[in-house]
C-alpha cells in the first residue's frame, strides 16, 4: 500500500510532463476519423485545449503552438499564421494595458478608490458597495488581477480598524508573497501591491484591540464581514472587466474572431460594446451587492431600523478615520495625476465616440474603413511617453541658472516594458491563429455540418444552455482558453439556427467571465483566497448563486436592449454570405465525412 501511495505521488508530481507526452497520442485517432485537413486542424485545437485546461505548458506557450504545428501539418503557411499574433485587436488591448500602467504609476487608481470609499460611508454594507463599485470601475480599465491586488490591502486596513488587529493576526509579508504566488500560478504578471505601505501605517497608528469579551454572535458577525469584504472584491473585478472591450481578454478575442469569421461585420466596437455591457455590469453589481450583503455584510430587512451597538459605532468611526488618513497621505493632487486623468478621459471618450452606431462618430470625417479602435488607443497612449510629468515653466527657458535636466515623461518605456503582461497578447494571438486555422482548413464547415440536429432548437433555449455550460466550464479552465475553444462552435451553431451570430457569441463571451465558485477559477479569486480568511465552501456558497444570477441577467440583456444595439433580430448579410461559402463545399464534404466515419 505504501509503494502504491509513493507511485501515485510520483505520477502526480510528473503529471504535467505526462499530459504533455500522452495527450498527442490519445488524440491521434482524430486525425484519421475526419477528412485529412479538417482532422489535422481539430487535432491541434483539441491538443491546445487539453494543454490550456491542464496547464501542462504555460498558457502563452501553448498559444504559440499554431506557429509550429499549422505549417508542419499543412494547415496554414507560416506567413499566414504569424500575422494573427499582431492584429489591430492586439494593439487595442496593448494601448489599454499601457494606459493602465500610467494610472498605476502615478497612484491615480488609489486616489479614486479612497475617494469613493469616503463618499459611501462606513457601515459594512455600504463599504462593501463602495469596494465593489470602485473595483469594478478600475477593472474596466486595469486588469482584473491588478484591481484586486490594489483593493485587497485597502480592505484589510479598513477591516483592522473596524475589528482591531487580533481578528486578523496574519503576517502581511506572508500574505503579500501568497498573493504574488497566486498571480504567477495563473500565468499573469505580478502587480506591485500597497500592502507594505499600509502595513507600516497600521502598525504605527493602529487602533486598540477590541475587547475579547464580545458575544459569540458578535464574533460570527465579524467573521462574516471579513468574508463579505474579501469575496466582494474579486467578484466585482470579474464583473467590471466585462463592461469594456479592453477590460478582459475574452472580449477582445470575440472582436478578433468576428473579424476572422465574418470580415464584413462591423457592429462590435468599443462604443457599441460599452452601451450593451455597462448597464449589465451595473445591474449585476447591484444584485451581487445585495446578495453578498445579506449573506456576509450584516444586512437584514430589520437591520435598517435597528440601533447600532456602541462598539460597532466606534469601530465604524475608526474605519472612516483610516480612510480619511490614507487619502490625506496621498497629498494634494499632482500635475502628473491630472495629466494622466485627462488623457485617460480622452482615451475613453474617443474610443466610445469613434463609431457608436446610434449616432455618427468622429471617424466619419476620415476615409471609411481606415480607422479602428486600435488607431485611437495607440494615438492617445503615445502621448504618455513624451508629455512631461512636471508642469512646464516658461521661466525655465530664461533662467540660465536653472538645472538643465531632462523632464521625466508621464511614462517611460522601461516601466511599460516591465509592467505590461506581454503573455496575454500572445494568448490573444493564439486564439486568432486558431480561428484562422478553423476557417482555412474547412473545419468550420465540418463543425457546421455536425450541428445539423440542433437546427430545431429555440434560440432562447440555446442561449440559456450555452451560458450555463460555459459558466460551469470556466470554473475549471482559464476564461481566455474557454472563449477560444467555444467561439468557433458558437458561430457555426448560429449559422445553423439561422440567428444573428452575435446572439450566441456575446453571451458565450461574457459568460466566460462569470466564474465565482472556486479559488482556481480566476486570478482575482486566487488572490482573495490566499489571504487566509476564506474557505472553499464560502466561495462555493456565495458563488453558486452569483453564477446563477449572472446567467439569468445575461439572458435578460441579450433578449432586451442588446437586440436594438446589435440588431440581433435579423440574420445579417455578412452571416448569410458566410453561410453560403460554408455550405457550398459542405454538401460534398458531408458525404465524405459520413463515409469516413
Amino acid at each position: 500500500m505504501a509503494a502504491l501511495a509513493t507511485v501515485a505521488k510520483k505520477v502526480w508530481s510528473a503529471r504535467r510532463l505526462l499530459v504533455l507526452l500522452f495527450a498527442p497520442l490519445a488524440l491521434l485517432p482524430v486525425v484519421f476519423a475526419l477528412p485529412p485537413k479538417e482532422g489535422r486542424c481539430l487535432f491541434v485545437i483539441l491538443l491546445m485545449a487539453v494543454y490550456w485546461c491542464t496547464e501542462a505548458l504555460p498558457l502563452s506557450v501553448t498559444a504559440l503552438l499554431p506557429i509550429v504545428l499549422f505549417p508542419f501539418l499543412g494547415i496554414l503557411p507560416s506567413s499566414r499564421v504569424c500575422p494573427q499574433y499582431f492584429l489591430d485587436t492586439n494593439f487595442l488591448f496593448l494601448s489599454g494595458l499601457i494606459m493602465a500602467t500610467a494610472i498605476e504609476e502615478w497612484n491615480l487608481h488609489r486616489r479614486i478608490a479612497l475617494k469613493v470609499l469616503m463618499l459611501v460611508g462606513v457601515q459594512p454594507a455600504w463599504l462593501i458597495l463602495g469596494m465593489m463599485v470602485t473595483t469594478a470601475f478600475l477593472s474596466m480599465w486595469l486588469s482584473n488581477t491588478a484591481s484586486t491586488a490594489m483593493m485587497l490591502p485597502i480592505a484589510s486596513a479598513i477591516l483592522k480598524s473596524l475589528f482591531g488587529q487580533k481578528e486578523a493576526r496574519k503576517d502581511l509579508s506572508w500574505e503579500s508573497e501568497e498573493n504574488a504566488a497566486a498571480v504567477r500560478t495563473n500565468g499573469l504578471h505580478t502587480v506591485p501591491t500597497e500592502m507594505q505601505s499600509l502595513a507600516s501605517t497600521e502598525d504605527k497608528d493602529g487602533p486598540e484591540e477590541v475587547e475579547a469579551s464580545c458575544s459569540k454572535k458578535e464574533e460570527e458577525y465579524r467573521r462574516n464581514i471579513w468574508k463579505g469584504f474579501l469575496i466582494s472584491i474579486p467578484y466585482s473585478a470579474s464583473i467590471g472587466g466585462t463592461a469594456t472591450l479592453t477590460g478582459t481578454p475574452p472580449n477582445l478575442i470575440l472582436l478578433g474572431q468576428l473579424k476572422s469569421f465574418f470580415p464584413q461585420c462591423d457592429v462590435v466596437n468599443f462604443g457599441s460594446w460599452f452601451i450593451f455591457a455597462f448597464p449589465l455590469m451595473l445591474l449585476f453589481l447591484l444584485v451581487g451587492w445585495l446578495w453578498i450583503s445579506f449573506l456576509y455584510g450584516g444586512m437584514t430587512l430589520r437591520g435598517w431600523r435597528k440601533k447600532k451597538s456602541e462598539i460597532r459605532a466606534d469601530a465604524e468611526e475608526r474605519a472612516g478615520a483610516v480612510i480619511r488618513e490614507e487619502f490625506q497621505n496621498l497629498g494634494p493632487i499632482k500635475f502628473a495625476e491630472q495629466a494622466v486623468f485627462i488623457l485617460f478621459c480622452m482615451f475613453a471618450i474617443l474610443l466610445f465616440s469613434r463609431d457608436p452606431k446610434f449616432i455618427p462618430g468622429w471617424a466619419n470625417f476620415f476615409t471609411p474603413g481606415f480607422l479602428s479602435d486600435a488607431v485611437t488607443g495607440v494615438a492617445i497612449v503615445t502621448i504618455l511617453f513624451f508629455f512631461p510629468s512636471q508642469k512646464p515653466s516658461i521661466k525655465w527657458w530664461f533662467d540660465f541658472k536653472a538645472p538643465n535636466t531632462e523632464t521625466k515623461p508621464l511614462l517611460t518605456w522601461k516601466k511599460a516594458q516591465d509592467t505590461v503582461p506581454w503573455n496575454i497578447i500572445l494568448l490573444l494571438g493564439g486564439g486568432f491563429a486558431m480561428a484562422k486555422g478553423c476557417e482555412e482548413s474547412g473545419l468550420s464547415a465540418w463543425i457546421s455540418n455536425q450541428l445539423h440536429p440542433l437546427e430545431n432548437m429555440p434560440p432562447v433555449l440555446a442561449v440559456l444552455l450555452i451560458t450555463s455550460v460555459i459558466a460551469f466550464f470556466t470554473e475549471f479552465a482559464s476564461n481566455t482558453a474557454t472563449v477560444i475553444i467555444f467561439l468557433p462552435v458558437l458561430s457555426e451553431l448560429a449559422i445553423r439556427l439561422r440567428v444573428h451570430p452575435l446572439y450566441l457569441m456575446i453571451p458565450g463571451t461574457v459568460g466566460c467571465s462569470y466564474a465565482f465558485m472556486l479559488p482556481v477559477s480566476t486570478p482575482p479569486n486566487s488572490i482573495a483566497f490566499a489571504s487566509g480568511h476564506l474557505l472553499v465552501k464560502d466561495m462555493v456558497r456565495a458563488g453558486f448563486l452569483m453564477n446563477l444570477m449572472g446567467v439569468l441577467l445575461l439572458n435578460l440583456a441579450i433578449n432586451t436592449w442588446a437586440q436594438t444595439i446589435f440588431q440581433l433580430g435579423t440574420f445579417p448579410d455578412w452571416a448569410r454570405n458566410h453561410s453560403a461559402s460554408v455550405t457550398a463545399p459542405s454538401s460534398t464534404l458531408a458525404n465524405g465525412t459520413l463515409r469516413t466515419l
